[in-house]
């Protein structure tokens, strides 16, 4: 096993057309995901599933199916799966003691809401001394409303890949992620 792993956050059925809040390019993401999921089940990379529970809240809730992890990037048998609570993968999970016991040293981080968990997550894995990665296109987000403005997912996520790259770690694409 390699000292790489790779956080899938949040890719679950609540975020497709189908569930209680879409996200823009969310099967785009998830397509992209996958194959960066595949490259590295064959690499020996740790692919850690991440999912989101939100016990008394409008989406992912406990047993539903909105709360299941999606088929597109569905967990292989034996991978490790965290339930969060909060948009921090690492707080209140064993995710850092899981990362500590595998001796991994660099995350990869793909998933969802691209201004929510998935910047927390990589903040946080930088923080705590992690390389990190984030790989734009296997994100997603939504258009955001703020003091009667509507900003477009596109620029939404565009500002945060842009202050992930600025200061927490690498962001580059599918491609060229997989192409090293």
């Amino acid at each position: 096993m390699s000292n790489r792993a790779i956080l899938v956050v949040d890719l679950q059925n609540d975020y497709w057309p189908s569930g209680n809040f879409a996200l823009y390019g969310i099967e785009a993401a998830a397509a992209n995901a996958a194959r960066v999921i595949d490259d590295a089940r064959s690499k020996g990379d740790l692919v850690v599933n991440i999912r989101h529970e939100m016990p008394d809240g409008p989406l992912f809730v406990p047993g539903s199916a909105g709360a299941e992890i999606n088929d597109a990037v569905r967990p292989a048998p034996g991978e490790p799966v965290i339930t969060k609570n909060v948009p921090n993968s690492f707080r209140d999970t064993g995710l850092g003691d899981l990362l500590k016991e595998k001796d991994i040293e660099e995350v990869v981080v793909v998933g969802a809401m691209s201004h929510m968990c998935v910047d927390a997550t990589v903040r946080a894995a930088n923080d705590l001394g992690y390389k990190t990665t984030t790989i734009h296109d296997a994100c997603a987000t939504l258009d955001l409303d703020f003091d009667g403005v509507t900003i477009p997912a596109a620029q939404v996520h565009a500002t945060l890949m842009s202050a992930l790259a600025f200061a927490y770690g690498e962001v580059i694409s599918t491609d060229k992620f997989i192409a090293r």
